[in-house]
């Protein structure tokens, strides 16, 4: 099958990440070569910008829009979604920088995104497929999709995975300007309003590399927090007002 790499871009924030972000545009545009990047630059100290402004000498589909200070990964993604939405690309990818997420796999994705509105790398199907997890982050992670599985009903093994595919019709749908979650529920949240909505969603199996460097995120208080904002996603869903 001949994939659309043309009008297909892939969103990558960055904060920081001075050691991985040359690797991978260079990885990306040697693997897909017509595929564009748009880097989502929050104002990094280590001089992530500026490997992002010598590489853009070579690559004229290499984008950047630079931010200043750390405003999140949320807020991140949909300046880059509305970015999208401006110019003619149809398909568009949700990325991490530190190869948590296998380059190799993009195909994958937009294989599957000829035919749904949303793909989901998933890291729950076909067993677990998470390399360099501690057990306990693994299980918090594990019971907090299977909570927001009960509570939401989305039939959705990995509710949080950062590594997806949206068709221009799925961001069409949603209304950017009405995104409620931050941090961790930010994920279930788009993934919950495109099914909601009537789209067809779809997981592939990928494997998840935890990088090398850097602490998790995911402590205790961040599940507990995410508790009550998976109750208040589906109250606004029975209200009506989620996808308004």
């Amino acid at each position: 099958m001949s994939l659309p790499w043309d009008k297909t871009l892939i969103i990558i924030p960055t904060f920081n990440e001075i050691d991985n972000i040359e690797r991978m545009i260079n990885t990306l545009f040697g693997l897909y070569p017509q595929v564009s990047l748009l880097i989502i630059e929050d104002g990094s100290p280590d001089g992530t910008a500026e490997v992002v402004k010598k590489l853009q000498s070579q690559q004229s589909n290499l984008h950047m829009i630079e931010r200043q200070g750390k405003l999140g990964l949320g807020t991140a993604y949909i300046t880059g979604f509305k970015w999208a939405l401006s110019r003619d690309y149809e398909h568009v990818f949700e990325m991490d920088c530190d190869f948590s997420h296998d380059p190799e796999q993009v195909k994958d994705l937009l294989t599957a995104g000829m035919e749904n509105d949303l793909v989901i790398g998933s890291r729950y199907i076909d067993g677990i497929r998470i390399i360099n997890w501690p057990f306990k982050r693994l299980l918090l992670s594990y019971l907090a999709s299977i909570y927001t599985r009960f509570v939401t009903g989305i039939p959705v093994q990995d509710t949080t995975g950062g590594f997806k595919c949206f068709s221009r019709r799925a961001l069409e749908t949603l209304n950017l300007d009405n995104i409620i979650s931050k941090g961790y529920i930010f994920q279930l949240e788009l993934n919950y309003k495109v099914w909601l909505s009537g789209l067809k969603v779809k997981e592939v199996p990928i494997v998840f590399y935890e990088r090398r460097d850097g602490q998790s995120k995911m402590a205790g208080g961040i599940i507990f927090e995410a508790l009550f904002a998976v109750v208040r996603l589906k109250v606004k869903a029975i209200t009506g007002s989620l996808l308004t």
